[in-house]
């Protein structure tokens, strides 16, 4: 049973952060180094606060974490000190939590029961904190290692994509007993933890351990490989019983406004890449922010990441423009009630807006002002109201004067629109649906028998718990039509949908 006094002795506390002016000179992660030791018995201590509240909202698929962690379980194994345990519980559920507790956003926590009332409370249990905290626990005990299959079924899965749900599915399908290859078309494997993901929020070498970990179990890796170009659809089809794809949605949201086609205008992933490819050792970044005025465009997770990328690189400036108005410090429930995911102003999530910047909300840009060679000089913005029409769709509309602000560096980081276009889907003959994602049965199969899909390829844009979950659900497919019965769980289905979309 869990402490039921707990919560009302303890009081939230956060992991603490490096001093800004320090970690914005290098690229390591924004977390103080803490002892292991004293590490443990801090988060021990927060453990203590998951309460036993009866109906744990915090691993409910609608509200929290897809991915069913069993999360109060894990909290009292903390709470008890038997950390071995509590890995055992969380890798039950997440194949990658030293990834999601750096990275997610935390869906379980806003639907803790801590969380009602925040104001109140201090907030919902350190849920990403002690989940991280296990996992890396776990790593430097050697609790974590190689589980190969005892058995092998012979047959052949090729799992196109290496992000978080065909990482989830290659492991999976790899400890059932098949023989897994990951194709991926980078030149290294991980998908947007890699080369999307800034080094300061998740250390590459936290990736690179537990690739080791799925090589060792019989994975294989081909990368610099574009299956439907490096590899023909039909060679993939023939050497292979089944395919997953987990292609990501890529195909990023622009805005085509005045000034568009100047130089100094990118989108937000021409400017993530090559900072985390230098990160690599790569050599220098082709579009670094270094003595410049940047404007980033748009206010979410992509933006936020552009902003430290931004503040790692020197910008003499940095401005984030949001539409949206700002949002409220604490949950309002006339509009997210609880256990929703709450539109609140997120600067614990984002550590990056801590670091500073100027964050401008209800403005938008109205045009890109360049030099006379071409080079983007300024932005002209103007404030603006958002309303919905009749269908429900949103339009931005000026309300104000403009004014123009310097800018040499405009990053665009307003959302994806889907899966990209590729030889890939064409030799398969899949059409995407009009949401610009791969279409798939109840069973996780595509129109194209034998291959399957999973992550955002499926959902769109979304978190990673619900990649990961959506690749752990796709591998029990895959199994199923392979074997004709399967063992893995299949935490989600494929129309499951969060109370609130993210």
């Amino acid at each position: 049973m869990a402490d039921p006094h707990g919560f009302l002795e303890v009081h939230r506390v956060d992991a603490a952060k490096r001093p800004v002016d320090e970690r914005v000179g290098d690229w390591r992660e924004v977390y103080e180094r803490q002892d292991p030791h004293e590490r443990a018995g801090e988060v021990s201590q927060q453990a203590r606060r998951c309460m036993d509240c009866g109906i744990p909202f915090c691993h409910s698929g609608t509200a929290g974490c897809p991915l069913g962690n069993l999360i109060p379980e894990w909290n009292d194994l903390v709470r008890r000190g038997r950390w071995d345990a509590a890995s055992d519980r969380l890798h039950a559920t997440n194949n990658f939590p030293e990834f999601t507790g750096r990275l997610c956003p935390a869906p379980c926590e806003a639907a803790c029961v801590l969380s009602i009332s925040e104001e109140h409370t201090g907030g919902s249990v350190t849920i990403k904190r002690i989940e991280q905290t296990i996992a890396d626990q776990a790593w430097m005990d050697g609790i974590v290692e190689p589980q190969p299959a005892a058995i092998s079924t012979g047959k052949r899965v090729a799992v196109v994509g290496s992000g978080p749900a065909g990482l989830a599915a290659a492991q999976q399908l790899t400890r059932a007993g098949h023989d897994v290859t990951v194709y991926e078309r980078d030149d290294r494997i991980g998908g947007l933890m890699r080369y999307g993901i800034p080094e300061y929020k998740l250390e590459k070498s936290v990736l690179n351990q537990r690739l080791a970990q799925m090589r060792a179990e019989g994975t294989r890796f081909v990368t610099d490989c574009e299956v439907g170009v490096d590899v023909p659809v039909e060679q993939l089809r023939a050497q292979h019983d089944a395919v997953v794809l987990a292609v990501g949605a890529l195909r990023a949201r622009d805005n085509d406004v005045e000034g568009r086609d100047l130089n100094g205008v990118h989108l937000a992933m021409e400017h993530l890449v090559p900072a985390n490819k230098e990160c690599e050792g790569d050599g220098p970044s082709g579009i670094s922010a270094e003595g410049k005025h940047v404007v980033i465009i748009g206010g979410g997770d992509t933006g936020a990441d552009c902003l430290g990328t931004a503040h790692r690189q020197g910008a003499a400036s940095v401005t984030q423009l949001d539409y949206n108005p700002e949002p409220p410090e604490y949950r309002d429930d006339s509009r997210t009630p609880w256990p929703m995911w709450p539109i609140v102003l997120r600067t614990r999530l984002s550590p990056a807006h801590a670091e500073g910047g100027d964050r401008r909300y209800q403005v938008a840009v109205q045009r890109f002002l360049g030099d006379d060679e071409g080079n983007l000089r300024a932005l002209e913005i103007a404030e603006v109201k958002v309303e919905r029409d009749e269908t429900g769709r949103r339009r931005i509309s000026p309300v104000g004067d403009s004014l123009q602000i310097p800018c040499e560096l405009a990053l665009l980081a307003i959302g994806f629109e889907g899966v990209e276009k590729m030889a890939l889907l064409d030799g398969l003959g899949i059409e995407l649906n009009k949401r610009g994602a791969v279409p798939c049965g109840s069973d996780w199969q595509t129109e194209a028998p034998g291959v399957f899909v999973c992550g955002d390829a499926h959902r769109g844009a979304s978190l990673i718990v619900w990649a990961i979950a959506e690749g752990r659900a796709a591998a029990h497919a895959v199994d199923t039509y392979l074997m004709g019965e399967s063992d893995l769980p299949a935490p989600v289905r494929p129309g499951a949908l969060p109370l609130a979309v993210v």
